[in-house]
């Protein structure tokens, strides 16, 4: 009997400890997670970061009926967040396109706009969990109010828009989704802080259960964190706040979102040598590069999916384009988790354009047209075969292609219909095989603007764009011009089409992306050098009584209509050691002779001269005697030396185009 009442007690003591064991419940706690930490290009100030992810596990039931508890998430990045503003009318001017999910939803679901769950129960089409459709919670300033509600099977509840399918106090299962209501909360931007404000927090309770967090669309200034190589990256840090009804405790709440490092190499073909006084048709004077630092740096604007052309240029979800709107996925593209109808009908996380590049010419001489490649082309300058199917799914057409646009900002508009790209209007000198077309050149300025349509993003890839000059030569007037025609190379947009103060901010009307200017000095692009003549007198003496006068003719003054030109001459004085400095003569008008004698010029000289006269058709003559010619004289005509500036020396001086003159004559 004692022993009896001794286990009656001992059982009574374990249904009392398992009572109080059922009671305790685990804090609801979220571990972070980077699913993949992207390498962002320090050129860019609307550089795409990582989505965080919070798992969360644990927490206590929710009593059916009651509100949920709401949060507000906040993360602090180490650079200024310029994701797009999507302003809510008369409402809020910082809400972004940055959002937070809850739960994935739209996993499986191919719809862009999205609809409303109406249904009763499962069977009536009001999925669960990552099969629940994207709901907008429309007042993202305050977030949503959600309520708890009893699991359900079979249809035998209804589920309204403004409820919540929760785990009951009464129910194990570990089912705990939302559904019909809001699930999609948009991010709050200020500075370099993202806010998401009121987000209803289900706790998954049962042991196993998950409830997924997700922050995607966050962009960020990448320019203020530089970058250098892949080992010396700079990363990119996003520190998470919790704040408000319940506790929510995070592990890593500083994870690395990102690294930043350089995304583009540029270079440019030996400046070109080009005569004043040679008119030029097409002349191909340099070959543009554009390389990836990283396999990603170029971009489309949005990720092909199929083989229609300009797949990567559209709009998901609209002519035929499949959506970009599942949670989680990669798609390498300058748009990132695209979701239509917002407040106010707008679009998040779709960018206006894919990867563009800019060439801007500078100091290019008044009287020279530029043409440039519609395409990119080979080296040598030959054409690159365009795809079959311009900016279709990469996984057929994984050659790198870019074509040339209209200007940094246009948008690439719809899939199907407008695209930007500029017709070519000529065709280049190889063979007439690479299409062209004329820039518009203003006060000896230009700009040409390439879109990439077509990359691969396992592999870096390099472009090249042929440059091409057309004048007409008219030494008379001056021109073209002397000088250096000059070009920078960069990502675009970037300023001054926008200023760098506003396009580090987050905006609402300022394109994405966008990027900084050149920040390197200029390349030469091509020289116009002034067309000159090059004198060799062979023996010039003024020692041991003999002395040498010296005359150089400017005879572009003649009777078949040669323009009139003037200018000085250098003449430079060898003798072995010892040599006297150059001398420039004043400038020598068209039809006279200017004069000299060694004896004035260089005292005590014995050796040859070079003059070399800064116009055509000049001519010398040297006369060699005896001091008053009583004895002994002679003279001799100046040879004629092809400019080395624009051929060889050693070239055929009978031949026109050793020097462009039109006239080289060894006398």
């Amino acid at each position: 009997m004692v022993d009896f009442r001794r286990l009656a007690i001992a059982m009574a003591l374990l249904v009392v400890i398992a009572g109080m064991a059922s009671a305790q419940t685990t804090p609801l706690q979220c571990q972070t997670n980077i699913a993949v930490t992207p390498t962002l290009r320090s050129e860019g100030f609307t550089e795409q970061t990582g989505d965080v992810t919070l798992i969360c596990t644990g927490g206590a039931n929710q009593a059916v009926g009651s509100q949920l508890p709401q949060v507000n998430i906040a993360l602090f990045y180490n650079t200024a967040v310029t994701s797009r503003l999507l302003p809510i009318s008369n409402v809020s001017n910082t809400t972004s396109e940055a959002l937070l999910l809850l739960d994935d939803p739209g996993s499986g679901i191919a719809s862009y706009y999205g609809t409303t769950c109406t249904g009763t129960g499962i069977s009536s089409g009001c999925p669960l969990g990552t099969q629940a459709n994207q709901n907008i919670c429309p007042t993202p300033l305050t977030g949503c109010v959600e309520f708890a509600q009893a699991v359900v099977s079979g249809g035998s509840a209804t589920i309204t828009a403004g409820t919540v399918l929760a785990a009951a106090s009464s129910s194990s299962s570990p089912t705990a989704s939302i559904v019909g209501t809001p699930n999609v909360f948009q991010g709050v931007v200020s500075g370099n802080t993202i806010t998401f404000f009121g987000v209803p927090i289900l706790a998954p309770v049962t042991t196993g259960a998950t409830r997924t967090i997700r922050i995607t669309n966050a962009r960020v200034n990448a320019t203020s964190l530089g970058g250098g190589s892949a080992a010396g990256a700079t990363p990119v840090i996003a520190s998470i706040s919790i704040s408000g009804a319940t506790s929510l405790q995070i592990s890593n709440a500083t994870p690395t979102v990102g690294f930043v490092q350089g995304g583009l190499s540029t270079s440019a073909t030996s400046a070109a040598s080009r005569q004043q006084c040679v008119s030029d048709t097409k002349v191909n004077v340099s070959t543009l590069t554009y390389s990836e630092n990283f396999p990603t740096a170029f971009k489309t604007r949005i990720s092909a999916q199929n083989n229609n052309s300009y797949a990567g240029q559209g709009i998901p979800g609209l002519n035929g384009l499949p959506n970009q709107n599942i949670p989680g996925q990669i798609y390498n593209s300058e748009s990132n988790f695209v979701l239509g109808n917002m407040v106010g009908g707008q679009t998040a996380g779709l960018a206006d354009f894919g990867t563009r590049l800019r060439a801007t010419f500078n100091n290019i001489p008044t009287g020279v047209r530029i043409f440039v490649s519609t395409i990119n082309v080979n080296n040598g300058g030959s054409p690159v075969a365009a795809p079959a199917v311009i900016g279709g799914n990469a996984a057929n057409t994984t050659t790198v292609f870019a074509q040339l646009v209209n200007s940094e900002t246009t948008s690439d508009g719809n899939a199907g219909g407008f695209f930007p790209s500029v017709a070519s209007t000529d065709f280049g000198p190889n063979n007439g095989n690479v299409p062209i077309a004329e820039l518009q050149v203003q006060n000896g300025s230009a700009n040409a603007v390439w879109e990439v349509v077509n990359t691969n993003p396992n592999s870096n890839e390099s472009l090249k764009f042929a440059v091409y000059e057309t004048f007409t030569a008219n030494v008379a007037q001056n021109s073209p011009p002397p000088g250096t025609a000059t070009v920078n190379m960069s990502f675009a947009p970037a300023p001054p089409t926008y200023s760098a103060s506003s396009s580090a901010a987050a905006s609402s009307t300022l394109a994405i992306p966008r990027f900084i200017a050149d920040p390197n000095a200029a390349k030469s692009l091509f020289t116009i050098n002034i067309c000159r003549t090059i004198l060799l007198y062979p023996y010039v003496t003024n020692i041991q009584g003999f002395d040498t006068g010296l005359a150089i003719a400017n005879t572009s003054t003649d009777p078949f209509g040669t323009g009139a030109q003037a200018g000085t001459c250098d003449l430079n004085w060898y003798q072995g050691t010892n040599n006297p400095a150059k001398i420039t003569t004043p400038t020598i008008p068209t039809g006279t002779v200017f004069t000299t004698l060694a004896s004035t010029a260089v005292p005590g000289f014995n050796g040859y001269m070079i003059a070399v006269c800064n116009f055509q058709y000049a001519h010398g003559f040297a006369f060699v005697s005896d001091v008053g010619a009583r004895n002994l004289a002679m003279g001799y005509l100046a040879l004629i030396i092809p400019d080395p500036g624009t051929g060889s020396r050693g070239a055929n001086p009978l031949s026109a185009a050793a020097n462009g003159t039109g006239e080289n004559i060894a006398h």
